[in-house]
């Protein structure tokens, strides 16, 4: 096992940047106390951890040109349910979000055999006009459970026979696998991207911002959810807002992210932390092991604005001694080596990275620029082994095309960087070890680019106390 999974590292482009190097004891104990599965895989991270590591890598693959953005058509009407996503809420529950052209009952039926329904939960429905030139399909989401962790319940929306769906509630403990993808949109290259995703499986996936490009016109927000429903109504999928899902039109259309918020409504209201916004939320997974902050970057952020003293509150009532891993995604990057964009998410960093650094927030997941970058451990703009492992992903297929042109000399704390389509899993494999994958879109098929093993800042003694860990919030 260690041979081939020596040999697949060696394979990678980039097996760089610092390891937090796990301890041999911690190592023998997970063992003797884990699973045969993982205490190899913690094997062999530590085994791994002693290669030799390579230089900061800018990777000089070449990516075709974008792709044209595909056309979905409409394939039903009348009180047909299309659109179908989920997004979890809470530990046990599931939102079911479904559009209709005409109206129908906001009813979903639900149970653990297929054509069989003996629960149902009935939720509301809502609808929007864009410029008075056009007008949504209703709207419905309703919340169903409590259910069973790992366990896959097939259901159906608005007592239409004609559909059943399934989805696979994820597990209450880990390990836990996340998908992670950002700038998605609906070209060639999206549909590349999804394809990859489904072929292995996942529990969760996390968007951080920049779904359907849009741009005000609504009806590519219906392309976009036929696009993805096969995906996203058998996961849930959790997302944030990104700068292009703002469409806001002074005096026409004043109130900005009206399809996002009607479309796509997240579990800000729920659990012990809610937020009161749309626009940022948090949620645990994985029995409370593993918490995930979703912020958002339109949003006001700065000291005394609420959603700074929601996410001072948030993280403050974690305890690291039961969620050993805390993860965050926002849209616009706080640490960024391409020339795309530079410096639009230094405001917000600015306000809140100290906040992230004092809970020791492990990883902080980024789109906005069409490239992947993962950069070392970071604070305050140098290398940190208490501050996060910050990643852009903004490469999910975009129709704007890719961001390949980055600042030289490459920063020291920029670790890997490609401007190429793809997509990114983080698979916690128990409370001290996860590990990252990015995957290339090459050629249609998925290739793995970049991968490193990331240790949980809650198991390093070193940023055990925050005082000592130097962040004032």
């Amino acid at each position: 096992y260690l041979c081939r999974k020596r040999k697949q590292v060696a394979q990678v482009t980039a097996e760089a940047g610092r390891r937090q190097r796990p301890k041999f004891a911690s190592v023998l104990s997970t063992m003797a106390t884990g699973s045969t599965a993982l205490a190899l895989i913690v094997l062999a991270a530590f085994v791994l951890s002693m290669l030799p590591t390579s230089l900061a890598v800018t990777s000089p693959y070449v990516r075709p040109r974008s792709r044209a953005t595909l056309s979905v058509p409409k394939d039903a009407g009348g009180q047909t349910p299309t659109q179908v996503h989920i997004s979890t809420v809470g530990h046990d529950e599931m939102r079911v979000t479904w559009i209709t052209e005409d109206d129908a009952p906001a009813v979903v039926e639900y149970g653990m055999t297929s054509g069989q329904y003996p629960f149902s939960a009935t939720g509301t429905t809502t609808s929007y006009s864009y410029l008075a030139l056009y007008r949504s399909g209703n709207i419905h989401d309703a919340v169903v459970g409590p259910l069973k962790p790992s366990t896959t319940y097939y259901y159906r929306c608005s007592s239409d026979p004609s559909r059943e769906f399934s989805f696979r509630t994820p597990p209450a403990s880990l390990p836990f696998t996340f998908v992670v993808v950002g700038d998605l949109g609906q070209t060639g290259w999206t549909k590349s991207t999804l394809q990859h995703i489904a072929a292995a499986d996942y529990d969760m996936l996390l968007l951080p911002g920049d779904l359907s490009y849009a741009d005000f016109l609504q009806p590519r927000w219906d392309s976009y959810g036929r696009l993805v429903e096969p995906l996203a109504s058998a996961r849930p999928w959790m997302v944030t807002e990104g700068n292009h899902e703002i469409e806001r039109i002074p005096l026409l259309e004043p109130r900005a992210f009206k399809a996002y918020n009607a479309r796509w409504r997240v579990p800000y209201d729920a659990g012990d932390s809610p937020s009161g916004s749309n626009l940022y939320y948090s949620f645990d997974v994985a029995g409370g092991m593993v918490h995930v902050v979703m912020l958002g970057s339109y949003a006001g952020f700065e000291a005394g604005t609420a959603q700074h003293e929601w996410l001072r509150g948030d993280l403050a009532r974690i305890d690291r001694g039961r969620t050993p891993f805390v993860v965050a995604l926002v849209h616009a990057p706080w640490y960024n080596s391409n020339k795309a964009h530079q410096g639009e998410g230094d405001d917000m960093r600015d306000a809140m990275e100290a906040l992230l650094r004092a809970a020791r927030v492990d990883a902080v997941f980024a789109g906005h620029v069409h490239a992947y970058e993962r950069f070392t451990r970071v604070y305050g703009g140098m290398e940190d082994q208490c501050g996060p492992v910050y990643v852009t992903i903004g490469d999910g297929g975009n129709r704007e095309g890719l961001a390949d042109e980055y600042i030289d000399p490459q920063p020291k704390t920029s670790v890997f960087r490609e401007a190429s389509f793809g997509h990114g899993r983080l698979q916690v494999v128990n409370a001290t070890h996860a590990l990252w994958t990015w995957h290339r879109n090459d050629d249609d098929q998925p290739v793995v680019a970049d991968q490193v093993w990331i240790t949980s800042l809650a198991s390093n003694p070193d940023c055990n106390n925050r005082a000592g860990a130097g962040a004032q919030a």
